[in-house]
């Protein structure tokens, strides 16, 4: 039986800092697609499906889909019909918000996750772990806070990327437990393939442009944001618990801000910075504390012989 501890796991906890850092360049890739922005989801799963697929079945051990249950493919199915519903409606919000709009409130499964983690536990958060969650919150508003504005332009757009960030919290739990039988390239070129038809309907149903007359930031966006991005998170969802996987989203923002001040010349702030460091150090906080009788399990890690 694998010992994975929920905290103790260095290249896991890398992997998802990397993850989350792959995952901000998101909003730009999009914003600089000639496509359609559901159009150019689609493309981020239609280019690193094969690419995944030969991860797959190329990386030794990497597991095998062929004894899971008709339940684990059920929840692969759902898990891409998640992900497609939050690609779709978050690549329409980044269009119609701010960029620091759509980063934050895309990623409420900071909050939501972690919830759902405890409410497995049956436990309530220690109080170190309340006190890396206030932290946490205190650091993205005060991160977002000279770029969030109440502006009725931007209503319609914040909401499509709140409801992006309800459905991407249900992608990890559904993936979380898909990852009790599936090592993490299977799962994440099973739940990418899935996600492929329900976007290409999406993108036909609005009307968008489907092919491209310039592929760069489509490639971008399929090897930075799926390949990478989703790749170390998958891996990550399986070793660490639901509090370090929710709060390491934050990390989102705090890149998302240095790509504007880099790429559109938003310059960062005393407040900003600050920020930052508050993320950094709730991640520290939970880095730090080994599990114990409150600690949410992690997302349902696989069996060793499976990894």
């Amino acid at each position: 039986m694998s010992r994975t501890p929920t905290m103790g796991n260095p290249a896991a906890f890398v992997a998802v800092v990397v993850a989350n850092a792959a995952l901000a360049f998101g909003p730009l890739f999009v914003r600089l697609a000639d496509t359609g922005p559901v159009a150019a989801a689609f493309w981020r799963m239609a280019l690193a499906v094969p690419l995944l697929a030969i991860a797959a079945v190329a990386i030794p051990r990497a597991g095998s889909a062929s004894a899971t249950s008709p339940r684990i493919w059920l929840f692969v199915a759902l898990a891409g019909i998640a992900f497609a519903a939050d690609l779709g409606t978050w690549h329409l919000g980044i269009l119609h918000t701010t960029m620091a709009n759509a980063t934050l409130l895309g990623n409420s499964a900071t909050f939501l996750f972690p919830l759902w983690g405890f409410l497995i536990a049956r436990a309530w958060p220690t109080r170190m772990q309340g006190v890396a969650l206030l932290l946490a919150a205190a650091g993205a508003a005060l991160l977002m806070g000279r770029s969030y504005q109440l502006d009725p332009r931007h209503l319609a757009g914040d909401l499509l990327c709140v409801v992006a960030g309800v459905l991407y919290a249900l992608y990890f739990i559904l993936m979380s437990d898909v990852r009790r039988a599936l090592a993490p390239w299977p799962a994440l070129a099973l739940s990418s393939l899935a996600a492929l038809l329900p976007l290409l309907g999406y993108a036909l149903i609005l009307g968008e442009r489907i092919m491209p007359q310039h592929w760069t930031p489509l490639i971008a966006l399929a090897l930075v944001c799926q390949l990478l991005g989703q790749g170390c998170m998958i891996y990550a969802l399986g070793r660490l618990s639901p509090l370090v996987i929710g709060l390491a989203l934050l990390i989102q923002p705090a890149v998302a801000a240095t790509i504007g001040w880099v790429h559109f010349g938003e310059a960062l702030g005393g407040p900003d910075f600050v920020g930052i460091a508050m993320i950094a150090a709730a991640l520290v906080l939970v880095r730090g504390k080994r599990g114990g009788a409150t600690e949410p399990p992690p997302a349902n890690p696989v069996p060793e012989e499976m990894r």
